[in-house]
């Protein structure tokens, strides 16, 4: 196998199509698909854990939790072939439990999953024509049950099973709704419908007997036992722009909701049965339905959840909140971007939080304390993550400075990454599609071919915005070269050259007949390499314009390219299912895919790793050279083809793209330890870019909300100056009222004295707890404000360091420049002893050639002695034979003998002479070459002292010229600060005034704010006590009158029997039965009257009393309460009044701060400046005399450089000694933000250099 391994690290994307695609592993982690992954992520410490799908898998369509949050099932489809692998969440990492592969019936897919209760079950429902539902014993891998769930083979769209018993199950489907029970080896039906069904979208449990289910025309619909009980429509109206959902009808039965929540279908299925409600858009359509323990959810048309809570009185359900999906403001059509079908909803464990997503591949969660916050008005979900690529990714890219990806979408959005803290840095939507993007090597620019045009933009801090457009209509491909200073654009099967200094076009390359599929550029951006779908791979000379090698299959339409980094080999992937390997024109190697397609392709900068994307959307891993055999690593990535594979600069990361809409980030291992250990020297770019108007308008944005701060402020003490006259106003009348009152009731006031001593004491004991508690927070302000000294009083000692830094780093400068004179004369020495060896050099060839004369001469010489001899003897022989005959010319050949042995003689004399001669003139050869060598050494020295005397004239004329313009502006910086010191101390003088005033103000309203609380406490106090004794009495007062009816009426009885008693005074029996009758009628009835009454009385009044003390308890417990409600209140407010006092203080100390300090460091400067321009006249004019003397007069370097050092070090010492002076004087500390003084230290530097 390869020894390069691929590990998954992030991933940013959502398979939104996965039924049931997201809920909760516990209150933290939340799963959910994406790309051939179940991703588990961590929402508070942002890490994600991978759970791959199986080999050779296409995909997966459904996913289902248990319970009791151990297992996962996820069901896919592996080579054409169904299968569910249950996984163990609590294994760590997650390891598969069974897998479920031998049916024993027909299914080409299952669509839908469901744990029972226990755990034990798996219910699954397969797709049609077969629309089987199997009851599994799933740990057995044991079928119990297998029906066919409907016969007219319509969609299934949701299966469940009860969460209170695990033998009945419920499915819901276009027109089917069933409840099925498992009884002896079957699923038998238990419901039977009436009528049409309804198209059942979503359902939910939400008791042990009750189920609501939602349909495709918005209406709600609860089932008890199979027979409905309950309906509610939800419609959408659209009176204005916004739309919203009212309850127009509700049926009379009741309903009832626990919190599971259950499987939600999948939105393929759904949107291809309702195709003939499109034309119903005013009925949403309940995709969505969880239940959770106050009530449930349901999704009610795009971008918008309800939620249904349940009244205590009753036993029904109302809608309490409606949810929507916020509004995308980088959106390209901001009004339409809410528009999503909510898909699924889950309640975390703890039910504080509700998750949902939707259809264009988003994440939203919002927080249910939220939703209880303002009844009034809708709440807005969040991004659970970040806002996602819905469609397929066309384009990738990364740079080198920054840890950015840049990312293109058929969704038309561009989007910028961050691999390194895994976020979305930018993204913004467009009217057109993105085809492709590239990123600058710096990260500050991105060019992007959309189906108009190309643009080149600038990534800002919070913006992508376009500063240039080319009329290059669907660019499929762009790339910026590896220097950044030309980018490549494709224009159908040619190639436009773009530089970024002038961004013109500067050159176009023409030759494909096909459309260009990729680009690459080599190392150094003096070739690049392009392949496209007529089967040629070309390597275009940029300097040139011209191809240089070129290699064409027209049987293969390539889909990528790359090369490697010495730029010798190219690689390429195409349709015949092979990885070629082409150098000079040939293709060296064809390499199988074993039965893909090769995608993308990326080589390593080491040139030892590639990594290839195939048409099943897995990554292969393989080390260079290239394998013949099958060795390579192979990992699950993506749900579609890979787009786009690229490696980060430093060989750490892999990214990949595909048309799932995922981003995979990797983290690259080599087994062998090479290739990928290369550390950043430098270290990733922080900078951003801003735009001159984006920080013009924040300033101005600042200043509008300070002067509407102000403005606010003035308003609000306005309204507090009325408040207090309306207050004031009220207590009189009130102080009036009750003191009339007091005056009607102070007899009364004796019984309750005990109480309010009582009451005296808590109120003094709670104002001694609120007093230790005041100072103890002046305590904590005056320990924080001591820390805040103490960190001041650091950062000075920090300044004081950094200067011995500096005054240590110019002396250093000093030392490396002592060397670097040192080391230059050391040059010179080797420079002008090269120079003499040159001179001895041609001074030996003289004397060579001096040699080679002699050598001439002495051969001329012996030529000459041998013709001589020569003659002499031919004449001999001559006059020998001459003798004889001429005896006579004997005398003259002696005369002429002797002639010629001078010219011998002479000539001899010659030769010495020319000796002598050549001898003198090797001894003026060596004087002239020493006194060359002594004017050189002159000329040389006075080219250097000229060029170093005109170099210290320009800088001490530029050092002058600088003074001046500084001397300059200081001068306006003084006027200007002398301005603003006198605004500054005429407005701190009225400020500090008014708040003396304002503190005496503070204290005396405090003293009549305290004054008035006891008076208005005691008064109320005494007030609800008359008045009970008010009550008390005219019940008293109702009971003696009625009690004197009662006795006048018994009086006017008695009268009428004593006056009918008088008719009998003749008869005396008669009148006597009578007069019994009247005493046993009036006297022991009376008697009894006057005990019953007696009793009754003191039972009346002991509850009277009773009554009397209870209601007095329970209003000086209120009491109580509100003063001490009142008291904290007040306390508050004060504490408020005097932080702000003290803030406004502080700013006003610290405008005085700094004015006293930039005045010090403007009057420093400008002493400082007066003594070195005095100081500087007398040396320029010094120095002009010294450029008109001769060369041994100059001053010495040395001197000059020591002098400069020791009045640097003067004026140091002497700027410390300010320095302390200014900090023993009080109220005045050095700010470390204010470094005013700069032109010393530039004074320094220049001096030091000079």
């Amino acid at each position: 196998m390869s020894t390069v391994v691929a590990q998954s690290l992030h991933v940013f994307g959502l398979r939104a199509h996965v039924t049931n695609n997201i809920f909760f592993f516990d209150e933290q982690i939340v799963i959910f698909p994406s790309g051939n992954h179940c991703v588990k992520y961590n929402l508070d410490q942002k890490w994600q854990k991978f759970i791959a799908g199986s080999d050779k898998s296409q995909g997966m369509l459904a996913l289902s939790i248990s319970p009791n949050r151990r297992y996962l099932a996820i069901s896919e489809t592996v080579q054409e072939k169904p299968i569910i692998t249950i996984y163990e969440l609590s294994s760590i990492p997650c390891r598969k439990r069974k897998v479920l592969n031998n049916f024993d019936f027909q299914v080409q897919k299952f669509t839908s999953m469901a744990f029972s209760p226990d755990s034990k079950y798996l219910l699954t429902q397969t797709s049609p024509p077969e629309s089987n539902l199997v009851y599994w014993l799933w740990e057995k891998q044991k079928v119990m049950a297998v029906i066919k769930a409907d016969i007219q083979n319509n969609p299934i769209y949701q299966v469940s099973i009860n969460p209170q018993d695990s033998t009945q199950v419920c499915i819901t489907g276009s027109g089917v709704f069933k409840l099925l029970r498992f009884a002896e080896g079957t699923l038998k039906q238990t419901n039977f419908q009436r009528g049409e069904s309804p198209n059942c979208l979503a359902h939910a449990w939400v008791s042990e007997d009750r189920i609501i289910v939602g349909t495709d025309t918005g209406r709600l619909f609860l089932f008890e036992s199979g027979d409905q009980r309950w309906e509610t429509s939800i419609v959408v109206k659209e009176p204005t722009s916004s739309r919203s959902l009212d309850i127009i009808h509700e049926s009379e039965s009741l309903i009832e909701f626990p919190p599971p929540s259950s499987p939600i279908s999948s939105i393929e299925q759904i949107t291809t049965t309702t195709t003939t409600y499109t034309q119903q858009q005013a009925r949403p359509q309940v995709f969505a339905i969880a239940a959770y323990s106050k009530g449930f959810a349901c999704s009610a048309g795009p971008g918008r959840v309800l939620l249904f809570e349940k009244v205590e009185e009753k036993d029904f359900y109302r809608e309490s909140r409606e949810i929507r999906i916020p509004v995308d403001q980088q959106s390209s059509d901001p009004s339409q971007s809410d528009k999503q079908d909510v898909l699924c909803l889950c309640f975390s464990p703890s039910e504080e939080t509700l998750v949902a997503s939707t259809s264009k591949n988003q994440l939203y969660s919002i927080t249910m304390s939220l939703t209880e916050i303002s009844k009034g008005e809708a709440a807005h979900f969040e991004y659970l993550l970040y806002p996602l690529h819905s469609a397929s990714i066309t384009g990738l890219a990364t740079c080198i400075r920054k840890p950015l990806i840049a990312t293109c979408s058929l969704d038309r959005s561009v989007r910028i990454w961050n691999y390194e803290s895994n976020t979305l840095e930018l993204y913004k939507e467009y009217q057109e599609e993105a085809y492709t993007v590239s990123l600058h090597p710096s990260g500050h620019y991105i060019v992007v071919g959309f189906a108009d045009k190309l643009r080149l933009m600038n990534l800002l801090i919070d913006d992508i915005r376009p500063f240039k457009e080319y009329s290059v209509r669907g660019c499929k491909e762009c790339a910026f070269s590896n220097g950044g200073h030309l980018f490549a654009a494709v224009n159908g099967n040619v190639i436009h050259i773009f530089t970024t200094t002038n961004l013109e076009n500067i050159n176009n390359l023409k030759g494909h007949t096909g459309k260009i599929r990729s680009l690459v550029w080599n190392l150094d951006d003096s070739k690049l390499i392009s392949a496209g779908t007529d089967g040629a791979v070309y390597e275009w000379n940029l300097s040139t314009g011209k191809r240089e090698t070129e290699c064409v299959l027209k049987s293969c339409s390539y889909n990528s390219v790359t090369t490697s980094p010495d730029a010798k080999v190219i690689f390429a992937v195409g349709s015949d299912q092979t990885l070629k390997e082409i150098a000079d024109s040939l293709i060296l190697r064809e390499i199988p895919a074993f039965d893909v397609a090769y995608t993308a392709i990326t080589i390593s900068h080491s040139g030892r790793m590639i990594f290839v994307g195939t048409s099943v959307g897995t990554i292969r891993a393989m080390k260079y050279p290239l394998p013949l055999q099958k060795e390579f690593n192979e990992y699950q990535a993506h749900a579609g083809p890979v787009t786009k594979i690229l490696l980060t600069f430093d060989d750490q990361f892999l990214l990949t793209a595909a048309e799932d809409g995922c981003l995979f980030t990797w983290k690259v291992f080599d087994k062998d330890g090479r290739g990928i250990k290369r550390e950043r020297e430098v270290g990733f770019a922080e900078e951003v870019l801003v735009t001159k108007t984006d920080m013009e308008e924040k300033a101005q944005i600042m200043l509008e909300l300070k002067t509407r701060v102000e403005e606010l402020k003035m308003e609000n003490e306005y309204q507090l100056r009325l408040k207090d006259m309306n207050y004031s106003e009220k207590i009189k009348e009130l102080t009036d009222k009750f003191i009339q009152e007091m005056e009607s009731l102070k007899t009364k006031n004796q019984v309750l004295k005990t109480e309010k001593e009582k009451q005296d004491i808590s109120h003094r004991e709670r104002l001694e707890e609120l007093i230790d508690k005041q100072s103890r927070e002046l305590q904590d302000l005056e320990c924080c404000n001591n820390q805040k000294l103490l960190l001041e009083y650091e950062k000075y000692q920090e300044l004081q360091l950094k200067s011995q830094r500096m005054q240590e780093e110019y002396e250093k400068q000093l030392r490396d420049n002592d060397e670097t004179k040192s080391q230059a004369l050391e040059e010179l020495t080797e420079f002008y002893e090269a120079k003499l060896q040159e001179k001895t050099g041609l001074l030996e060839e003289a004397q060579e050639d001096v040699r080679q004369q002699l050598r001439e001469f002495e051969e001329t010489k012996k030529q000459i002695e041998e013709d001589e001899d020569r003659e002499i003897q031919d004449i001999k022989t001559k006059y020998e034979r001459k003798l004889r005959d001429e005896k006579e010319s004997n005398l003259r050949l002696k005369g002429e003998t002797g002639i010629m042995r001078k010219k011998f003689s002479s000539l001899q004399k010659e030769i010495e002479e020319r000796t002598n001669d050549i001898e003198l003139l090797k001894t003026e050869q060596m004087k002239l070459q020493g006194v060359i060598k002594s004017l050189e050494k002159d000329i040389q020295g006075l080219k250097r002292e000229i060029q170093e005397r005109d170099e210290t004239i320009q800088d001490k004329e530029k050092r002058i010229y600088d003074l001046k313009k500084k001397n300059q502006e200081l001068e306006k910086f003084k006027f200007v600060l002398d301005y603003k010191i006198k605004e500054l101390k005429k407005q701190i003088e009225p400020k500090e005034n008014e708040i003396k005033v304002m503190k005496e103000q503070i204290q005396e309203m405090e003293a009549e704010l305290e004054r008035f609380h006891k008076q208005n406490t005691q008064l109320e106090l005494n007030i609800t006590e008359l008045l009970q004794k008010l009550r008390a009495t005219d019940q008293e007062m109702r009971k003696e009158q009625q009690k004197e009816r009662d006795l006048e009426a018994l009086v006017r009885r008695f009268k009428t029997d004593l006056h009918n008693c008088v008719a009998y005074i003749q008869d005396p029996r008669l009148l006597k039965e009578k007069i019994r009758g009247l005493f046993e009628k009036y006297v022991q009835r009376a008697d009894m009257v006057e005990i019953a009454g007696l009793n009754s009385d003191l039972q009346q009044e002991y509850a009277r009393q009773r009554e009397h003390l209870e209601r007095n308890l329970a209003t000086l417990k209120k009491k109580v309460i509100k003063e001490g409600e009142l008291h904290r209140t007040d306390y508050v407010r004060i504490m408020q009044e005097n932080v702000s006092l003290i803030k406004e203080i502080n700013e006003l100390r610290r405008e005085l701060k700094l004015t006293r300090s930039q005045i010090y460091d403007l009057e420093s400067a400008l002493k400082v400046s007066k003594k070195t321009r005095a100081q500087e006249v007398p040396e320029s004019v010094l120095t002009k005399d010294i450029v008109g003397t001769s060369s041994t007069m100059r001053l010495n370097e040395q001197e000059e450089t020591g002098r400069i050092i020791e009045m640097q070090r003067l004026e140091i010492r002497r700027l410390r000694d300010q320095i302390q002076e200014q900090e023993q004087v009080p109220g005045f500390h050095t700010i470390a933000g204010v470094r005013l003084p700069s032109l010393i230290d530039s004074d320094v530097d220049f001096e030091i250099h000079t």
